[in-house]
């Protein structure tokens, strides 16, 4: 079964509702079988200000997914992106972490992401 790594973006984009139908249920399934995160969304995602009640549930989904810290693979794939790309470092980050693990990126960020060697994105837009 192919794996997932979620973008912040994406993450906003389904709190607020905001995927059409098809993307909705494409990223219910995803995060049904446990979201994947990178350590930069979990810091973005603590950061949105937000009433009391959407910090819980924000918090609430960080506790159900699984966080993929920084480790010498991402900043080897990192370093690889920041030096052929112009991508910004949280971004590139992100984007490593999904080539170091094989995941398929999810992202509606597509002009950033795109032509990252290697990296597999869907943007739940699309679906």
């Amino acid at each position: 079964m192919e794996q997932y790594l979620i973008d912040t973006n994406v993450i906003s984009d389904y709190f607020s509702a905001s995927l059409p139908e098809n993307g909705l249920q494409f990223m219910d399934a995803v995060i049904d079988a446990v979201p994947n995160l990178s350590v930069i969304s979990q810091i973005e995602l603590l950061c949105w200000k937000t009433d009391a009640a959407k910090e819980q549930r924000v918090k609430d989904f960080i506790a159900d997914s699984t966080i993929f810290d920084i480790t010498t693979d991402v900043i080897s794939h990192c370093v690889n992106i920041r030096r052929n790309k112009k991508v910004k470092t949280p971004d590139a980050i992100i984007a490593a972490t999904a080539l170091a693990h094989n995941f398929t990126l999810i992202t509606n960020n597509e002009k950033d992401f795109n032509n990252i060697n290697g990296l597999k994105i869907v943007n739940p837009f699309k679906v």
